[in-house]
């Protein structure tokens, strides 16, 4: 079992930890951050998360999102490293005891976290100091509800970046507070905006067992758009070797595809084959036209099917109630079924629909806030 040595606090000393496993957790956390600076710079904040945390000032222990898996059964095949990683984690919270963790997003994990917090007495709610805060509540109104119970009794306050989450947290005791979607403020830029005379962009995700199935799917479908160049996308060098062998076994649109570090965004794109994450709800901000393309494990898809209780894994979709962005999901990932979509969204003339749907969107994102993320987080533990 793998052993882990995690530097301590800068003198000794930890005002908030932050607990971000996924990419997209880390550049949330890092926004949220960002603006705690401006207004606390002297906190002492270390991370188990990514670069991003690391850029705007965290202590970063761990680069976290280099391992994230989602499904039951990428996670039984790392299970043994997930389990010795957690232990490290707690054991250290234990021995600097900062003024509070917070978790962000990635649920299976950081829920584990807060659960042995609670065991070990060091948590408020477990009768000790450290307070366990949540930013960016697991998608329990999609599957795993109750989970809001088990929330509600091991954190202390959680901060949601949808309207609607409130009001699934009503029947318990938890401390929730809705501090607005972190694409909607002022002063954040789309990375991503249309333009007929962009590309088409590939967003395979940033999970590596998942890019390793989404990624080849999307470049049979680009065969066969005919002379239709694309730009992938990827957030880490892991992603990028795996995009990199990929295409290589595709040498026949090799010479259409370009492979781009994130630090090259804001970028221009006529449409989109986008994976589920982050990055898709900012491609339908911006209107562009494209599709979903998904593929899991098996067992996992099967098993996903029978526990999830939404119709969409896009959360555009979700919050439309429509197939807005049309998904291929598994079985329906055919480069066929793709590539015929593909061509309709290709047409200058849908680009309106797009416009349409994004305006929507925005409106269904918009509300007005009482704090702002960073705001909320200074409340919690900063008198």
């Amino acid at each position: 079992m793998r052993s882990f040595n995690f530097a301590p606090p800068k003198n000794n000393v930890c005002d908030v930890l932050i607990l971000a496993g996924e990419h997209s957790g880390d550049e949330q956390a890092s926004r949220m951050l960002k603006k705690v600076f401006s207004q606390q710079p002297n906190l002492n904040v270390c991370a188990f998360g990514g670069q991003s945390l690391s850029e705007v000032g965290a202590q970063l222990l761990f680069d976290f999102t280099q391992f994230s898996v989602v499904g039951l059964m990428e996670v039984l095949k790392n299970y043994s490293f997930f389990k010795a990683l957690s232990s490290a984690i707690v054991e250290w919270i234990c021995k600097y005891k900062p003024k509070a963790v917070c978790f962000v997003d990635y649920p299976g994990f950081n829920l584990l976290i807060a659960s042995e917090l609670y065991k070990r007495g060091v948590s408020v709610k477990g009768g000790g100091s450290i307070k366990l805060l949540y930013y960016i509540s697991p998608q329990i109104w999609a599957w795993k509800a109750k989970r809001r119970f088990k929330m509600a009794r091991l954190l202390d306050s959680l901060a949601v970046i949808f309207p609607f989450e409130v009001s699934c947290y009503a029947d318990t005791s938890l401390n929730v507070q809705f501090v607005g979607h972190p694409f909607l403020e002022e002063e954040f830029e789309n990375p991503v905006e249309y333009s007929p005379d962009g590309d088409i962009l590939l967003l395979a995700g940033s999970r590596e067992i998942a890019v390793s199935r989404i990624f080849p799917v999307m470049l049979k479908a680009l065969r066969k758009l005919d002379n239709e160049k694309a730009i992938a996308l990827y957030p880490s060098e892991s992603i990028k070797n795996i995009l990199e062998k990929s295409l290589a076994k595709f040498p026949d649109v090799a010479d259409r595809v370009k492979i781009v570090d994130k630090s090259a965004l804001p970028l221009k794109a006529k449409a989109v084959m986008m994976s589920s994450g982050t990055m898709s709800l900012c491609c339908s901000l911006a209107g562009i036209p494209g599709a979903i393309v998904y593929k899991a494990n098996p067992i996992t898809y099967v098993l996903g099917r029978m526990l999830v209780k939404i119709q969409y894994l896009s959360i555009a979709n979700i919050l439309l109630d429509k197939p807005a962005w049309r998904e291929f999901i598994q079985f329906d990932a055919t480069d066929e079924n793709i590539a015929s979509y593909m061509r309709e969204c290709l047409k200058p003339e849908v680009r309106t629909e797009f416009l349409e749907y994004a305006n929507a969107l925005k409106k269904l994102l918009h509300a007005e806030t009482k704090k702002s993320a960073s705001d909320w987080l200074l409340s919690e533990f900063v008198k």
